[in-house]
């Protein structure tokens, strides 16, 4: 926990309004963002006075009521028909499973015991949902996409089974980048994919074994995000659609599984045979499960700065203000502040709203910024804009999205994710080569970081999005010290209580991603064009046909 336990809110912020007043005084440029002021945010968003900042919770208020007030006291005029509030109706719940999934009819009836080797939550609202002898079939990745000619459900009926599959996709270690992207996770890796494709198989239930390497993070992050309450948007057929079960095992679980129906040895290269077939398990599954349900409408923060010569084009700013709330008690400390995920961002977000508040030429696009609900959840705030845009999707120029920035100082190179997408990333290397930076792709590629915060659910409506961050190669200390910041956060500090702020937090690479971010901002609110999907996105034909209209 901080330091100094739950400071009232009031006094917060006028710290933070005192910080961030004292830097502007002292820089001769005022369009520059300083890592004080992105400091001074973070000390408010990250406080445990937030209580983690999970949407539904007090938490969310106090931290709405901050921004709210942070965008007014800038003079950012409201984002959403007079208000600073896009309100997001979701649905709580919270799936409690039976103390063991009983696996029945193969070689040898297997147990499995809750949270130590699986977890299973259920999207369908209904008070209860069982899985009994349900038969169990592996469905190698459990992926079908014609593109690459591949369909793990080809002549294979799955309804009222459970489908075991596994993470990311067949191009992960395959030493073959003709495999899907190779090393490159696709969108059909990620563990949201599989739990759509499953329902749309018609399965009754699917479960994704985990494996760290190639989840790029272990069990005790499943365990996390995936028990106790998670947060769906409200839908009309109360998620009938999809599977009555939803959950991942233990790598060690499946194996045992696996092996009773003779798979054994790496599954992964078992399954990524060309003339791989889906397999009956000759075994069935039971499992319940009881769910709470609670109805309740969560909030994304709006701001604008209106254009000057072309109001009706828009620069949309995005991060994720929400974070995993009061959870599971680590090293005594029960509360998830979320200092770098994401309150760097949000704290960068304000920074860069300043900036264009301070420029002395007012953009002639306007410039929306814009704070969602919900990432953490399966990022649902954006997903709900993308679903009901304040402003027109053909006439948004761009998404420039800020998530997890690093706490280790600046860097020479910066990180695209997905590098390679669309034309915006052209304007941020032009941008850094000004500074002698260079620019890298995804540090982590068969992490799917493109497919794994807010930008992707404008790029699925085809705005042209990028999110960038860090590289590794640090100024002070060099690339093999940045990899290792790197790896330290994702093993031991990744939504943990343990990402949390002190006075030692180190913002001065947030600050140079947020002026990075700020001048092709700028660039892109000044000019006439649009930029475009590069050839060979699979976002390119859906943007060619919004503009088209």
């Amino acid at each position: 926990m901080n330091k100094k336990l739950f400071t009232s809110l009031p006094v917060l912020l006028a710290i933070a309004v005192l910080s961030s007043c004292q830097q502007e005084k002292a820089q001769d440029n005022p369009e520059a963002i300083s890592s004080a002021s992105i400091k001074a945010h973070i000390a408010v968003l990250a406080n445990d006075s937030l209580q983690g900042r999970r949407p539904f919770t007090e938490g969310e208020t106090r931290t709405v009521n901050y921004l709210s007030a942070q965008f007014k006291e800038m003079g950012m005029a409201p984002g959403n028909n007079g208000s600073y509030i896009q309100k997001v109706p979701m649905v709580e719940i919270t799936s409690t499973p039976s103390e063991n999934m009983e696996i029945t009819g193969g070689k040898t009836n297997i147990t499995l015991k809750a949270t130590k080797d699986f977890v299973a939550f259920s999207r369908r609202e209904q008070d209860s949902v069982q899985l009994k002898n349900s038969p169990l079939v592996f469905a190698g990745f459990g992926i079908v996409a014609p593109e690459y000619q591949w369909n793990d459900y080809k002549n294979l009926d799955v309804k009222g089974k459970t489908v075991i599959v596994l993470v990311s996709d067949p191009g992960f270690k395959s030493d073959d980048k003709t495999v899907f992207r190779g090393d490159t996770m696709t969108y059909y890796g990620r563990w949201t994919y599989k739990f759509e494709e499953a329902a749309r198989q018609g399965a009754a239930g699917v479960i994704i074994v985990h494996q760290t390497d190639a989840a790029s993070y272990g069990w005790s992050v499943i365990t996390n995000s995936n028990t106790g309450a998670r947060l769906y948007l409200q839908q009309k057929d109360k998620h009938a659609s999809r599977c009555k079960l939803e959950g991942w095992m233990t790598e060690e679980a499946a194996t045992k599984l696996l092996a009773s129906a003779g798979i054994t040895g790496d599954i992964r290269a078992y399954a990524r045979k060309k003339e791989f077939k889906a397999v009956s398990l000759n075994a069935n599954v039971t499992v319940g499960l009881k769910n709470k349900l609670k109805y309740n409408t969560s909030q994304n923060v709006i701001a604008t700065i209106k254009g000057t010569k072309r109001p009706d084009e828009y620069i949309i700013y995005t991060a994720h203000w929400d974070h995993f709330g009061i959870g599971p008690k680590i090293n005594g400390d029960s509360i998830y502040n979320g200092a770098v995920d994401n309150a760097s961002g949000v704290a960068t977000m304000l920074s860069i709203a300043k900036a264009f508040q301070n420029a002395k030429e007012k953009p002639e696009r306007s410039v929306i910024f814009l704070a969602v609900t919900g990432e953490e959840q399966g990022l649902l705030g954006s997903e709900y804009y993308a679903s009901n845009p304040v402003y027109p999707l053909n006439k948004t120029v761009a998404n420039l999205n800020m998530d997890a920035l690093g706490d280790y100082g600046k860097t020479k190179d910066i990180s695209i994710k997905g590098k390679g997408q669309n034309e915006v990333e052209d304007y941020i290397v032009a941008e850094i080569e000004k500074d002698k930076l260079y620019a890298v792709g995804d540090q982590r590629p068969s992490a799917g970081s493109y497919y794994r915060s807010d930008h992707f659910n404008f790029a699925k409506v085809g705005v042209p999005a990028v999110d960038i961050g860090n590289g590794i190669d640090s100024y002070e200390n060099g690339k093999e010290w940045g990899a290792a910041q790197k790896k330290i956060y994702n093993d031991k500090n990744y939504h943990q209580p343990s990402d949390s702020y002190t006075d030692a937090f180190n913002a001065d690479g947030i600050a140079q991603v947020a002026n990075i971010l700020f001048n092709v901002g700028y660039k892109l609110s000044n000019e006439t064009t649009f930029p475009a999907w590069k050839k060979g996105s699979e976002f390119k034909a859906v943007r060619d046909k919004s503009l088209s209209k």
